[in-house]
């Protein structure tokens, strides 16, 4: 695809040569995200970040991947503090907007929302999750790291073998990243959930027309033993009717050490796109696996910056520029020492 000044709205988008130019940029990006080097290659550029739902990780990756690039960010969160409370459609949100922005991130709890204010925007739109749909930027990280994880024990994403557990009708992450898996070679994919919370079925019959061997089980233990990534979601409350509903499946897949070192394979990946339910009438990923070295969740939320590094770089073209406004850091900053 051209990536420059393109809407980044679904892993549709992208052929596999895509995924590797992104994460091509995204090695790059690395000793800016480690603050070895500063960039100002996007000085002066505005992200309107844009998030009507609740997050962390997602909205400050964004900003933080924007400010390491030396742009600016302007952040509106929740809808009591934008107009669409007062009637305002998306395309006219979008249509002022963009008018103030170089670039807009957004969030919004419906489907399709994100593509239907990319049509009135006037710059380009990325997709931060729109309700259960899709979330293709969790989705490129999650394979990102995924590389880098296999990569460690001289394997490819070609020929992997990934269990994902837990809410897999409402998790827009793992729909995603299953599409995204749609472009490689040979994988083995085994979806773990109760019945209710079932992998779409539109989404099982993309991986299996694309070559893929699919298993589709409510039993935990079984599932993760002869695996390679073991992602786990949450229970997603917000998708319910009611959080009595939601406390139905709460805690069903829980993983700890015990059970990691009983049906896991010794470097069995462990992948979370967060934030982890540590409840504890949910805990699906225990404390005590904190120590374990094959835990990648604070891996992948590193990752997250590299890769939206590499999609702002891209969109708004300067990913062959970023060298040049370059230089050394100045301050003590621990992350460069790790």
């Amino acid at each position: 695809m051209n990536f420059t000044g393109a809407h980044i709205l679904s892993i549709k988008q992208f052929e596999r040569a895509d995924i590797q130019r992104i994460f091509d940029v995204a090695d790059a990006m690395e000793p800016y995200a480690l603050r070895r080097k500063v960039t100002r290659v996007l000085e002066g550029a505005i992200l309107g970040n844009m998030f009507f739902e609740p997050s962390t990780r997602t909205r400050v990756s964004f900003g933080s991947a924007f400010n390491l690039l030396g742009g600016n960010v302007r952040e509106t969160t929740g809808f009591e503090s934008s107009s669409l409370t007062k009637g305002e459609s998306l395309f006219d949100t979008a249509r002022v907007l963009s008018g103030y922005s170089d670039v807009i991130c957004m969030r919004h709890p419906q489907a399709g929302s994100v593509a239907e204010f990319a049509e009135g925007s006037r710059v380009p739109v990325i997709n931060g999750g729109d309700g259960a749909n899709e979330h293709p930027t969790q989705a490129l990280l999650d394979l990102y790291t995924i590389r880098k994880e296999l990569r460690s024990k001289n394997r490819t994403i070609d020929n992997l073998r990934i269990a994902m557990i837990g809410d897999l009708k409402h998790g827009r992450t793992v729909h995603s990243l299953c599409k995204l898996l749609c472009v490689f070679s040979n994988i083995s994919v085994t979806l773990v959930s109760p019945k209710e919370l079932a992998m779409p079925e539109y989404i099982v019959e993309d991986l299996r027309a694309a070559g893929h061997h699919v298993t589709v089980t409510d039993e935990l233990h079984s599932s993760i033993s002869n695996i390679d990534i073991a992602y786990s979601t949450r229970i997603q409350e917000e998708r319910f009717a009611s959080k009595e509903e939601a406390d139905q499946y709460r805690g069903r897949f829980r993983l700890n050490q015990s059970i990691y070192t009983q049906y896991c394979e010794p470097n069995t990946v462990i992948m979370h796109p967060l934030p982890r339910d540590s409840r504890a009438d949910a805990n699906e990923l225990d404390n005590d696996l904190n120590a374990n070295p094959n835990l990648a969740i604070f891996r992948q939320t590193d990752n997250g910056v590299l890769v939206r590094m590499a999609l702002f770089a891209l969109v708004l073209d300067v990913a062959d520029q970023v060298d040049k406004f370059s230089r050394e850091v100045n301050w003590y900053n621990s992350l460069r020492s790790n």
